[in-house]
């Protein structure tokens, strides 16, 4: 014998997965569907999945082998009895195993890619997937509203059944569409603390800076002074030297617009583009001075500063970061939350973690993280429903709320995607894949409110406040923007429960999931107060002007921008 082994056989990952090998593969993968517990294919799971379903969603369901469908929305403890609100499209899964089979046939070369290109595209219930996700018909500013509803004409509203007004939001305007930009889905958009800077990322890798018309020229001269100086950064990593250049306005920076549209709030075009991570983007956060974190799939976070084209600073991590926060009190620090299970607090100066923590239990992984009570508490959300508090000063535990009903379908905690603290109160916002959204107390932990009537059952959708905390809005995966008001004016309502708010205002204004929904901080710095000016001065008013704006992103890419101008 020549002493030579049998030949083993290859693995796949030498060469090009067929069709039919990754048929195969999606098909012996089982996943457990958490609303039946019943088990079924991988591939026939990603048929059944909600449309708009984001890639983070797709790669936890991966990991855990779980998956939730869409009529989570429906059903809750205490509304059993009611008829759904929501529009459940019926048809939509034949049309989709169709369309899946039809994919299959055409994706030979693409086979590989399958899966993430079905859970970025393919469920995207429009005439031609590709075409409007990529934006292709660029020439027409529209493309993304096959319904032809350019942004001159009134948005639809609607309310909850049983609300019958008045009404907060039912004059509310499109007043700029900033659509075209972002290819693929915007996953999450910050103002800056000061209220005339939007950042948005998403889908395309790209981080994209917005400016207001008029704080334009400030930022343009505090970026030109940087530049003429002549500095380098402030010990920037190697890479990010090279490869993280970001586009500003393609020298035009210095030209006005054309003077015609000055009621535009914003800038037609990004100030700048931050370019640089290699994955789609899940969470940004500001510093009052201007710094900006970005975090991503690529597993890494970035720092930037509105000033400087090129990234400062790259935080590599172990897996992907799903959420992010500047210290509110001292930003040479940050927290940041992985699908690894810990949550870290990052020294920026020193480039290190300076504590860390994790998160026990079965599901560990991370998919919210703030600050809270001014950054006393750090406060994690997870995978399994849990917000878990850590005080800041040792990251050392403090205490937990598991987030879930007492009773039906949604007594098991579900995905928190957000969690954004009420400072006045004492309270947080917690955003969760049951398709509510729960405001706490947290001196005993109690429920306050529980606000229902929008879709979030697989998307990264948070809820957020408005500027004076008055009023909650959330983006929808049936495509509306939903807005509630945080405690119930019981002037408009005799009996009701007072912890259930089921009375939002629906605005539609998207042909997509729409991901994504905020309330400008400061709307008087984009509507100034004189438009508002006509309202009664009565007697006592509390609320004396209630102009807000509003904006939001969808799966397409398209991100509007709308303003309320409520005379009382």
């Amino acid at each position: 014998p020549t002493g030579q082994r049998p030949q083993r056989p290859r693995s796949n990952s030498g060469r090009e997965l067929t069709d039919e090998v990754h048929i195969e593969i999606l098909a012996s993968v089982m996943i457990k569907n958490l609303d039946t517990g019943e088990e079924i294919p991988l591939i026939q799971a990603e048929e059944k999945l909600p449309t708009g379903i984001n890639p983070l969603t797709l790669h936890i369901m991966r990991r855990t082998k779980e998956y939730i469908t869409n009529d989570a929305a429906q059903s809750d403890d205490d509304d059993r009895g009611q008829a759904p609100l929501t529009d459940t499209d019926g048809g939509k899964l034949k049309q989709k195993t169709t369309r899946l089979k039809k994919f299959l046939g055409k994706s030979v070369k693409r086979a590989k890619h399958l899966a993430e290109e079905y859970g970025e595209k393919a469920v995207n219930k429009v005439k031609s997937v590709r075409d409007e996700v990529f934006h292709n018909d660029q020439d027409d500013p529209s493309s993304s509203d096959d319904e032809g509803m350019p942004y001159t004409r009134p948005v639809k509203f609607k309310a909850a059944h049983s609300f019958k007004g008045p009404f907060d939001f039912d004059q509310v305007k499109v007043v700029q569409d900033l659509s075209g930009e972002h290819m693929g889905a915007v996953w999450t958009m910050k103002f800056s603390h000061c209220g005339r800077l939007l950042a948005t990322a998403g889908q395309d890798n790209v981080v994209r800076i917005w400016v207001l018309k008029n704080s334009f020229d400030y930022f343009n001269n505090m970026r030109a002074k940087y530049n003429t100086e002549g500095r380098v950064s402030p010990s920037p990593s190697q890479e990010s030297l090279c490869s993280s250049k970001s586009d500003t306005d393609g020298g035009m920076s210095s030209v006005p617009e054309d003077p015609e549209d000055k009621n535009l709030p914003f800038r037609q075009i990004p100030f700048c583009k931050y370019k640089g991570h290699t994955a789609d983007l899940l969470d940004l956060s500001w510093s009052k001075n201007y710094f900006l974190l970005s975090s991503s799939m690529d597993k890494t976070v970035r720092l930037w500063h509105i000033s400087r084209r090129e990234c400062l600073c790259c935080f590599q991590h172990i897996d992907f970061v799903t959420a992010i926060a500047f210290h509110p009190r001292d930003d040479r620090y940050f927290l940041s939350g992985s699908l690894d299970g810990k949550l870290r607090l990052w020294n920026i100066p020193d480039k290190k973690v300076a504590l860390w923590n994790e998160v026990d239990g079965q599901t560990r992984l991370i998919t919210a993280a703030n600050f809270c009570q001014n950054g006393k508490y750090a406060v994690i959300g997870t995978y399994d429903g849990r917000c878990i508090f850590y005080d800041t000063e040792r990251l050392k535990y403090h205490t937990q709320i598991h987030v879930r009903s007492t009773r039906g379908r949604n007594r098991v905690g579900r995905k928190i995607t957000g969690i954004e603290p009420l400072p006045g109160e004492n309270k947080i916002l917690v955003t969760s894949n049951d398709c509510r959204i729960r405001l706490y107390d947290l001196r005993d932990l109690s429920l306050s409110m529980k606000y229902k009537g929008y879709v979030n059952s697989s998307s990264q959708i948070k809820a957020s406040f408005s500027h004076d905390y008055s009023f909650i809005v959330s983006g929808s995966e049936d495509k509306y923007v939903y807005i509630w008001s945080t405690y119930h004016d019981l002037s408009k309502f005799t009996s009701v429960r007072r912890d259930r708010n089921d009375f939002w205002e629906g605005i539609k204004a998207h042909n997509a999931v729409v991901t994504s929904a905020i309330f400008a901080p400061h709307p008087n710095l984009i509507v100034p107060q004189e438009a508002g000016a006509e309202k009664v001065q009565h007697a006592g008013a509390l609320k004396a002007d209630h102009t807000e704006v509003l904006l939001s992103a969808d799966f397409t890419g398209a991100i509007k921008v709308f303003i309320n101008v409520k005379k009382y």
